[in-house]
């Protein structure tokens, strides 16, 4: 069974930082066009950033600068690094990705930021 498991939320305040990171059951290699979501509360779950597998990134506009999304593939590990978290970064960040044409997501980590 194939799985992303999302790690490193937490409590932070606003300002600070937090290393998301989400461990994948198979090679990384097998995931295409990975990628991090987050939903905030009573709100639709929205894309966060993108890695797709030629090494191009995006990020949602609320979040450039602040945020970068990258891998490890020796660790089978897809990373977002937050800095400079606002309040209203607070949400469940979720990992996704697509293997052999299935959309793949965690379970999400709860990350909350302080005023």
């Amino acid at each position: 069974q194939v799985q992303l498991v999302e790690s490193g939320g937490g409590l932070v305040q606003a300002g600070g930082s937090l290393r998301l990171s989400c461990a994948t059951s198979i090679s990384i290699y097998r995931i295409r066009d990975m990628g991090w979501y987050r939903q905030a509360p009573g709100k639709q779950r929205d894309l966060v950033a993108t890695l797709r597998d030629d090494g191009s990134t995006d990020y949602v506009e609320s979040v450039k600068g602040r945020f970068t999304i990258s891998r490890d593939n020796a660790k089978n590990t897809l990373y977002l690094q937050m800095n400079s978290l606002k309040p209203e970064d607070t949400a469940v960040y979720y990992c996704n990705g697509d293997f052999l044409g299935l959309k793949l997501w965690g379970k999400g980590t709860l990350v909350t930021v302080s005023s």
